[in-house]
């Protein structure tokens, strides 16, 4: 059984929250006629009490990629493989399942990834996830257990290079990074939706002269927004340096063909030790999760938004694959998850996990690194 959380009085919400009904909307994956049904999910870790490490607030996951925090001071844990949904605590309280997302198809690197909370989450309870179907990548909307709601679909899905990150800007629309499927072609044809970051409203309707906000890209696996809403992709390519890059509206991030105009990519980091998977600000630093790097790389940037010096390297070597990247905003810590049950990477005891960090400079006592 999974345990409940807070039942024992462990865990004390800073806010309240409730999930909110939404109707009975149609299902995130319509059966097509001849279509085969998905693959069953893989068996998934059960989640327990994480091991001594202060660091470590969830473990026994299977691939948790999707993360958003909720106003109570937990968070919203995605498993990418098995569609389930979890919530976490920061008191390391055991992790408490809530659903399992309806119609995801995890074969080759599909599955849910990017999660968001609605911005008017306190009075709808909704939640935002781009996951993949047999047939598609999608945005959909749901409150916890109820079912899906399209909000976009038709975005192409492949074997590889799926995307999948979320993020709603300050003006309320929600921004979507999305992948060239291993079809570096389609990047920059401007009538698909494949490697490109899109701007939509709420309800998945085109924002400004979208949904393309700005394409170019090989396959955007984070996105986040500094301060002076600066809007930042993380670009995690197969053949050439994973790329951090300001996404600009209209512009052209440069893959597969640089052409004239084309946003020069803010911080590079070599394959081999980059798989960058997830990005978050604090100030002027960005901190970015990586894959094949096994630590977080943190990029400070000067006035004119260039890096001031080598990116500083945080967590490295010390729980594997590290993706998704989210800041706590009231103290400056930092979640992260783990990878290491992707099929890739080398599970170790206890993966895989949702990390809490509080980094150098961040508010409260340092947790160790």
């Amino acid at each position: 059984m999974v345990a409940g959380c807070g039942d024992d009085g462990s865990y004390e919400p800073t806010g309240d929250w409730r999930p909110l009904p939404e109707g009975a909307p149609p299902q995130v994956a319509p059966p097509t006629e001849g279509q085969p049904a998905p693959p069953t999910a893989p068996p998934s870790g059960q989640p327990g009490q994480p091991a001594d490490d202060p660091n470590v607030v969830a473990s026994g996951l299977d691939v948790p990629t999707g993360l958003a925090l909720l106003p109570d001071g937990s968070a919203l844990v995605a498993e990418r493989r098995t569609g389930r949904l979890l919530q976490v605590f920061p008191d390391r309280s055991p992790a408490r399942e809530l659903m399992v997302v309806p119609g995801v198809d995890a074969r080759g690197d599909g599955g849910v990834y990017g999660l968001a909370l609605s911005p008017t989450f306190d009075e709808d309870g909704l939640v935002y996830a781009y996951l993949s179907t047999a047939t598609d990548n999608r945005v959909v909307r749901f409150p916890v257990g109820g079912t899906p709601n399209p909000v976009l679909t038709g975005i192409p899905r492949g074997d590889v290079h799926n995307g999948g990150a979320l993020l709603f800007g300050l003006d309320g629309s929600l921004y979507v990074g999305t992948g060239d499927t291993g079809n570096p072609a389609l990047a920059q044809d401007p009538a698909s939706l494949a490697g490109k970051v899109l701007r939509i409203d709420v309800f998945g309707q085109p924002v400004g002269d979208g949904p393309v906000h700005s394409s170019g890209f090989s396959n955007v696996t984070a996105l986040c927004l500094a301060g002076d809403e600066t809007l930042f992709a993380t670009d995690d390519a197969s053949d050439r340096a994973d790329e951090l890059t300001e996404v600009v509206e209209g512009g052209d991030a440069g893959f597969p063909t640089e052409r004239s105009g084309s946003t020069a990519p803010v911080q590079e980091v070599d394959g081999a030790v980059g798989g960058l998977a997830g990005c978050a600000v604090a100030g002027p630093t960005l901190h970015l999760g990586a894959l094949e790097g096994e630590r977080i790389y943190s990029v400070t940037l000067d006035g004119s938004g260039a890096p001031v010096d080598a990116p500083e390297e945080l967590l490295a070597d010390q729980y594997g694959r590290l993706r998704t990247v989210v800041l706590e905003p009231q103290t400056g810590a930092l979640w992260i998850t783990t990878s290491n049950r992707d099929g890739i990477g080398t599970p170790g005891e206890g993966d895989d996990k949702v990390l809490r960090i509080l980094p150098p400079g961040a508010s409260g006592q340092d947790s160790p690194l």
